[in-house]
């Protein structure tokens, strides 16, 4: 794995993320309620706190909780919420030593197919069904990782330019196509919400 990816929009942070397939998985594990760059910018913020240039996860894992928990708090924080984000990490960390020796790629080498990979993602703490088909798709439209049906495991994330989500994003342009639809799913979700609320209140 070593390949220029633009998620970060900062070439440190993109570089390690590219070539480091446990950075990636982290980077994916931040990636909620705060701005993509900024998680996609935390693997080699931690990487750089820890003192190495690459995440490892035996290291993390072994980590002592307080100690890992103040390297993500230090200023600037990793996370809106270090704390709670350090010990998802080093969940994710401890169940990649326990399931695949620490080995971050391990999870989708050598996998058959498309459902066989998004079952394995969405085993991982802190993955859920859809952080799983992001990532996949993340793989397979930049990454190289394309078992049989990766498209279709991946849902509405898999079909080319979609720019739904980060598996899309190489480039300003098509950061700003993404952040445009993630703007159009809250504003009608709150429309939604709001009708919901009108209609509570007529019922009433």
């Amino acid at each position: 794995m070593d390949v220029t990816l633009h998620l970060a929009q900062d070439p440190a942070a993109d570089e390690l993320l590219g070539r480091s397939p446990l950075a990636a998985l982290v980077g994916m594990l931040l990636d909620q309620q705060v701005p993509m760059e900024w998680a996609f910018a935390g693997p080699r913020t931690i990487a750089d706190r820890l003192g190495t240039d690459d995440l490892d996860a035996h290291r993390i894992a072994a980590h002592d909780p307080e100690a890992f928990a103040a390297l993500l708090s230090e200023k600037p924080a990793v996370h809106r919420y270090p704390g709670s984000m350090a010990g998802r990490i080093q969940q994710l960390c401890q169940y990649l030593v326990e399931h695949y020796d620490g080995d971050a790629a391990a999870v989708w080498t050598g996998v058959g197919t498309g459902e066989e990979l998004l079952a394995r993602l969405n085993e991982l703490p802190g993955f859920g069904r859809q952080k799983a088909q992001i990532f996949l798709a993340l793989l397979g439209k930049q990454l190289g990782v394309r078992p049989r049906g990766w498209r279709e495991a991946a849902g509405d994330y898999g079909p080319a330019k979609a720019f739904r989500s980060v598996a899309d994003i190489t480039d300003p342009a098509s950061l700003a196509k993404v952040r445009a639809h993630k703007q159009e799913i809250k504003a009608a979700a709150k429309a939604a919400k709001a009708a919901r609320t009108a209609a509570a209140g007529e019922s009433g």
